[in-house]
């Protein structure tokens, strides 16, 4: 697709930088930003020079969550139009949730409604200490269904419970004691505190980062007796893989492996 601006990816190395450009609706999300967002991750997934994702937010916040042009819009939509509308913010977040690249949110302001989903789809939240979030969608009438599968494997169905149902908006501590969050730092930290965990992934083997990411999607849907077989087959493959074989030599050998920068 066309790229409209309203999310834009910077690379500094084999860091990509994707930022939600729309500052002026505090980021908020509308159709064009949710397709964007998709054909971004899309990309990202597929990029051999790409080993991390950094996800933010331009201006005060983070996101505010659903755009109000957008919401007021959807007050003429069919029913059926409003659930291909939520099929394609589904996929945004699939896209998001299967994408083979760690990903971090680096969250500052506020994560509301959709923009807490983008926490629950990322692998690493990291939270300024005066954030707020919040699954605000029933103070609004309608519910937070589509981030639903997202938010309960991140927080479980209890927090979930409690906070979809009332609405309430909670602080960054909240966040962290649910799992929605996993640092807190004070904002003017925030950018270390994300430079020290993309420090850390690029330590990792982007392959086994893949896998790992992969593997754990699939133990999570399996059950006890299948996730024998899902976790043998994937250490097997990982074991006898290039760069598990360059991991183990590297180890025994006392240097540092191929993908790590001298």
């Amino acid at each position: 697709m066309e790229r409209t601006g309203l999310a834009r990816i910077d690379l500094a190395g084999s860091v990509a930088r994707v930022t939600l450009s729309r500052p002026d609706v505090r980021n908020a999300f509308n159709a064009a930003l949710i397709a964007e967002l998709r054909a971004i991750f899309e990309e990202l997934d597929g990029r051999d020079d790409v080993r991390v994702a950094v996800l933010c937010g331009e201006g005060k916040v983070f996101s505010a969550g659903a755009d109000i042009g957008w919401m007021r819009a959807s007050l003429e939509l069919t029913k059926e139009e409003n659930r291909r509308d939520a099929e394609a913010l589904s996929d945004m977040y699939r896209t998001i949730d299967r994408c083979s690249k760690p990903v971090i949110a680096r969250v500052h302001g506020a994560a509301i409604a959709g923009a807490a989903g983008l926490c629950a789809v990322s692998d690493v939240v990291v939270a300024a200490d005066d954030a707020t979030f919040g699954f605000t969608e029933t103070k609004l009438g309608i519910l937070p269904a589509v981030i639903a599968p997202f938010v309960v494997a991140k927080i479980g169905v209890s927090h979930a419970r409690a906070l979809f149902l009332t609405g309430e908006r909670f602080d960054a501590r909240r966040a962290q004691v649910i799992g929605l969050v996993h640092e807190v730092v004070p904002e003017a930290n925030l950018d270390a505190a994300v430079e020290r965990i993309v420090g850390e992934l690029l330590t990792a083997a982007p392959s086994a980062v893949a896998a790992a990411k992969r593997t754990l999607r699939e133990v999570v849907r399996a059950g006890y007796d299948e996730s024998r077989e899902i976790t043998a087959r994937a250490i097997a493959e990982q074991r006898t893989s290039a760069e598990g074989q360059e991991g183990l030599r590297a180890f025994l050998e006392r240097r540092k492996p191929s993908w790590i920068a001298r």
